[in-house]
């Protein structure tokens, strides 16, 4: 391994390599996560943050993946859950969704899967939460109407 940003999956005698970034892990799993029922949500972090205000979308957000001495994986997930799930059934559906999905994508394995609850959205907060359909400055959408 060059070093901690990528991983190689496999390598020839005459120098070719398949390398793979861990961002691109991190946008599987995230995109995997999102899919579970009961998560409303991944956490974000000042990334994110800019780039919801440069209009990009950040599909690897609430997911951190490393790469330990022996090349082990290993996912750390931070989400938002649906308030009244089972917390320990919706934390083991995500990590069995992650290993299947990263198995099923890179034929890789994962060492460990940390899920992270950040907190509990309620049902009144549901259409606030994760507002990715906003626009950015609703005032002025307004105001051209």
């Amino acid at each position: 391994m060059a070093d901690n940003s990528t991983i190689v999956l496999s390598g020839s005698d005459d120098g070719d390599q398949i390398k793979i970034d861990l961002t691109v892990l991190e946008v599987i799993l995230g995109i995997s996560a999102k899919k579970v029922d009961g998560v409303a949500g991944m956490r974000g972090g000042l990334k994110s943050g800019l780039n919801r205000v440069l209009g990009r979308e950040d599909r690897g957000k609430g997911v951190s993946v490393t790469v330990d001495e022996n090349g082990d994986l290993t996912a750390d997930v931070y989400v938002y859950l649906k308030y009244g799930v089972n917390v320990p059934s919706v934390a083991a559906k995500i990590q069995e969704a992650l290993k299947q999905q990263l198995a099923q994508m890179t034929d890789m394995n994962l060492k460990s899967i940390n899920v992270h609850v950040v907190g509990l959205v309620f049902p009144e907060d549901e259409h606030n939460f994760e507002d990715d359909d906003q626009p950015l400055f609703p005032d002025q959408e307004e105001e051209a109407k």
